[in-house]
């Protein structure tokens, strides 16, 4: 867990806050722009399930955008409800998943990008700052069972739409049993990740 003080600093102050949701919108341009260069015909309703890691930053950052209404004052004081209980949880456990997702495959594939400076390190660090990103969330955030069983589904059924129906995102080698089968144990580690590190909604605040 990032410490109180940190994760006070990034999000009770505007500028921080402000700066925080301008990199995620301009690292989720990136990202869409290489995902929409390589995306094979994928149906336009299917794209979210495609653009992994553009679609993590852009939960990512609806999720910091509801603090906006928060400036001010502590993140003690933040609302919650049954609504952004689910926001969250999907954000932390999308940005968790595909940033140790990134590590995991480009160092099984490490040969085929190692040692190039932007294919490499460049993409390997960003997607790494997509966990520490995610472990802000629960500084202001809650979670409830329902929202870990929607987002551990939710996350599975990405899993076979890369691996099953071949819609992966694209790499410079064949994936074979290794990426998908650590692929779903990311998908498990993410969610149990988020069960620890978020306290539960109470009943009176899910019915506000």
């Amino acid at each position: 867990m990032i410490p109180r003080r940190y994760a006070r600093y990034y999000l009770e102050n505007a500028p921080s806050l402000v700066w925080l949701l301008g990199v995620n919108v301009l690292a989720m341009l990136v990202g869409v722009r290489f995902y929409v260069e390589t995306m094979p015909a994928i149906p336009t309703f299917l794209w979210l399930l495609y653009l992994d890691s553009p679609a993590a930053l852009f939960l990512g950052t609806l999720s910091l955008v509801t603090l906006l209404a928060n400036l001010g004052r502590s993140l003690d004081e933040v609302s919650h409800n049954r609504a952004l209980a689910y926001l969250h949880t999907l954000a932390f456990v999308w940005l968790v998943k595909y940033g140790l997702w990134t590590f995991v495959a480009l160092n099984l594939g490490f040969s085929n990008y190692f040692p190039d400076l932007y294919d490499y390190w460049f993409i390997v660090i960003t997607h790494l700052a997509f966990v520490l990103e995610a472990f802000l969330i629960p500084h202001y955030g809650k979670t409830t069972r329902g929202a870990l069983g929607l987002s551990l589904v939710l996350l599975l059924a990405n899993d076979v739409f890369d691996y099953v129906f071949g819609s992966h995102p694209p790499l410079r080698y064949d994936p074979g049993l290794a990426l998908p089968i650590s692929t779903v144990g990311l998908s498990i580690l993410s969610v149990w990740l988020a069960a620890r590190a978020f306290n539960r909604l109470e009943p009176a605040s899910a019915s506000r």
